[in-house]
């Protein structure tokens, strides 16, 4: 298990209750209650610690390279069911972003999200997550064949930001974006959108425009990551720290501006410390989501999606 800065003292002290645990085993000293003791220190030292979160620690968190990812969510929740489908079919299959069909239970979806990797062979392979234009054009085709046949699509969103190279723009990064987040607002099927990590600028808004959209508990959502916003405002990364700050960019900023719909309960210590419970957590909602949107007719839906972002921002005439 890997420990970022602030997680310190419960690395000290889970090594402390390990080494307790194996004097005991070793030896014939009771060990029964000093275990107790570093345990009660243990379970405190958690819950001041996450809760109490800085923005700039949830970006930190966001970013543990232990927490799961778009595949990873996929292949929990729908098993030996999912297809991935590749391709944009106009120029090439772009690996940042993936996307397929899966079930669960007896109902199809449409799964869409980036994809990281997870050591610097597959981060090189997936472009660290920030897709080029066909990939954003490969999440619309996914969407356009989920809507002809009537099927759910649940996006999950984790990207530093699309890919900034000039053959991305000379291919139409910005245009690909714009169309995406047009005919997402018009799509006649429930869309259910998860920020399950970073979710950065127009990367993220390209396959973000949901009937419902949540967030992860240590996850962010902004226009622009902290360290980028210190560079142009202060000319140096130094001062990530309050930038985070400033964009309100965690998933309490995010509901208290009526940005995203609900926040989804993380176990303590953040997604990779429980995966399976924060599987089985996303799958349900999943499930619940969409059992509320099923009731909704076409033109109800797309009313309800474009009122939804008609309504963010404040406004004077």
């Amino acid at each position: 298990m890997e420990y970022l800065e602030f997680e310190l003292p419960i690395k000290e002290l889970e090594a402390q209750l390990q080494k307790c645990k194996i004097i005991g085993e070793e030896s014939d000293v009771d060990v029964t209650e000093t275990c107790s003791q570093i345990k009660e220190k243990l379970d405190n030292a958690k819950k001041d610690i996450y809760k109490n979160l800085t923005p700039w620690q949830r970006v930190q968190m966001s970013r543990h390279p232990e927490r799961p990812y778009t595949l990873d969510y996929i292949k929990a929740i729908c098993g030996d069911s999912f297809l991935e489908l590749h391709g944009d079919r106009n120029v090439k299959d772009d690996k940042a972003m993936i996307g397929g069909l899966g079930k669960i239970g007896d109902q199809s979806f449409m799964f869409i999200g980036q994809q990281k990797g997870h050591n610097t062979k597959t981060r090189q392979y997936r472009n660290f997550g920030m897709s080029n234009p066909e990939g954003y054009r490969k999440a619309l085709r996914l969407m356009k064949s989920a809507e002809k046949f009537g099927i759910p699509v649940v996006t999950l969103i984790d990207t530093p930001g699309a890919y900034p190279g000039l053959e991305a723009e000379e291919r139409g990064q910005g245009e690909a974006i714009a169309r995406n987040i047009l005919e997402m607002t018009r799509l006649k099927v429930p869309i259910i959108t998860f920020i399950i990590g970073e979710g950065a600028s127009g990367g993220a808004l390209g396959i973000g425009v949901g009937n419902k959209v949540l967030m992860l508990e240590n996850t962010w959502y902004s226009v622009i990551s902290p360290e980028s916003c210190s560079s142009i405002l202060w000319r140096s990364w130094e001062y990530k720290e309050q930038a985070a700050d400033a964009l309100k960019l965690t998933a309490n900023d995010m509901k208290k501006l009526k940005l995203v719909d609900a926040i989804i309960k993380e176990p303590v210590g953040g997604a990779h410390r429980d995966r399976a419970t924060t599987f089985k957590t996303v799958s349900d909602v999943i499930v619940k989501t969409y059992n509320e949107l099923k009731q909704l007719s076409q033109e109800e839906l797309i009313s309800q999606r474009m009122d939804k972002y008609a309504e963010m921002g404040d406004y004077k005439g």
